[in-house]
């Protein structure tokens, strides 16, 4: 399956585990290879459980961001195209 085929849950999931930050603003291809690295390291299942494990240790900070990742691949938050 090709990341831009994959669920918007499943994205957002190789979001979530990514080392890209809410507050680095990032462009719609940084989300997009971050995405992408997550899912072609870890995989679809492996994202999953690195985002219950951080749900597990971090969960203050964890639903804050799934609901920003959320709303990344679901074109909620606009993400600046690079130039």
């Amino acid at each position: 399956m090709s990341v831009s085929t994959a669920p918007l849950e499943s994205r957002a999931e190789a979001l979530f585990v990514s080392c890209l930050q809410p507050s680095e603003h990032p462009t719609a291809d940084q989300v997009a290879a971050a995405i992408e690295g997550s899912m072609r390291a870890r995989g679809e299942c492996g994202c999953a459980e690195a985002l219950a494990v951080e749900f597990g240790d971090h969960p203050e900070t964890a639903a804050a961001r799934m609901r920003w990742a959320l709303a990344v691949v679901a074109g909620d938050v606009l993400v600046p195209s690079a130039a």
